[in-house]
């Protein structure tokens, strides 16, 4: 690694911890010419499925488009930051551990459901209602007695 100051290559690790719920390993290093001290983060490089769209379209997967569908669901919601991460961070995982390629889009709207489940009642409705297209009351209703029941 260059240094960012000076462009030497000689640096040296001074101290290497795990962040991110283990998912990345933040390395303090020096310069072994200039001195000067930086941080750097490791994470491995694992490749996303690409998600197959209902219409049939392929795109490549956007943790960005999830978490904005997850953050909209939980608005409000006494759910913590890293609540939401480690449901991302499972959900990523999940996909991963499929060992395909490709997976359909429901496959990733379930997964989601099932983790908003376990974090907040309330916002897995609300994200049900959305993704469900539910058309009237009774739907809610039927969906609030399914949660019930479990």
């Amino acid at each position: 690694m260059y240094c960012p100051f000076c462009s030497a290559q000689e640096t040296k690790v001074i101290d290497s911890r795990l962040v991110a719920d283990g998912h990345q390993i933040r390395r303090r290093r020096e310069c072994v010419n200039c001195h000067e001290r930086y941080t750097t983060f490791e994470t491995a490089e694992l490749l996303m499925p690409r998600i197959i769209k209902r219409d049939g379209s392929r795109e490549p997967f956007n943790e960005d488009k999830l978490r904005n569908g997850l953050v909209r669901a939980l608005e409000k919601r006494p759910v913590s930051v890293e609540e939401t991460e480690n449901a991302i961070n499972k959900l990523k995982s999940q996909l991963r551990a499929t060992g395909e390629r490709e997976v359909e889009s429901e496959m990733v709207g379930n997964i989601l459901m099932d983790q908003l489940k376990k974090l907040d009642k309330i916002a897995y409705i609300r994200f049900a209602s959305v993704y469900r297209s539910f058309e009237d009351i009774r739907e809610f209703g039927e969906e609030i007695a399914r949660l019930d029941d479990e």
